[in-house]
């Protein structure tokens, strides 16, 4: 989970979080299959209590079917945040909504004090992330809204 008092993550960080594709949704899934870096792309304010909700999108080693359908991570980004060093892309396709903290964080393995945050992507970086977000608006982009 995130540290105490590490507060919510902002858009650009990257956060370990159980993704739930949307078509293991539409299979009936309501937990993701494996916990993987998600980038958080934006984040809302709820009247209601206050409470703060995370879009994330899904960071994986699996090419998108097509180039404009995700945003390949430069290597200097992902060895910043500790990951792999397999090709990576963020698909901007899709994306989940959470209310955070939420019961889907996991905990990084290798850090300590245990925290769900790998850091935070460039600026530059998030930008083009959130231009290919938006440009896939029209197509077809899913929108997984997750429950405690």
């Amino acid at each position: 989970m995130a540290r105490s008092g590490e507060g919510i993550p902002q858009p650009g960080s990257v956060i370990r979080y159980s993704y739930l594709w949307a078509d293991e949704r539409a299979r009936g899934r309501e937990e993701g299959v494996k916990d993987r870096p998600s980038l958080v792309l934006a984040l809302s304010v709820k009247d209601e209590g206050r409470a703060t909700e995370i879009l994330v999108v899904a960071m994986t080693h699996t090419p998108p079917g097509r180039p404009a359908d995700g945003v390949p991570v430069p290597n200097d980004i992902k060895r910043r945040l500790g990951l792999d060093e397999a090709p990576t892309w963020i698909v901007t396709t899709e994306a989940n909504v959470f209310v955070w903290p939420g019961p889907d964080l996991r905990p990084i393995p290798t850090r300590r004090p245990a925290t769900a945050v790998y850091g935070r992507v460039p600026e530059s970086f998030l930008g083009k992330v959130a231009h290919s977000y938006l440009a896939n608006r029209t197509r077809q982009r899913r929108l997984v809204i997750r429950t405690a």
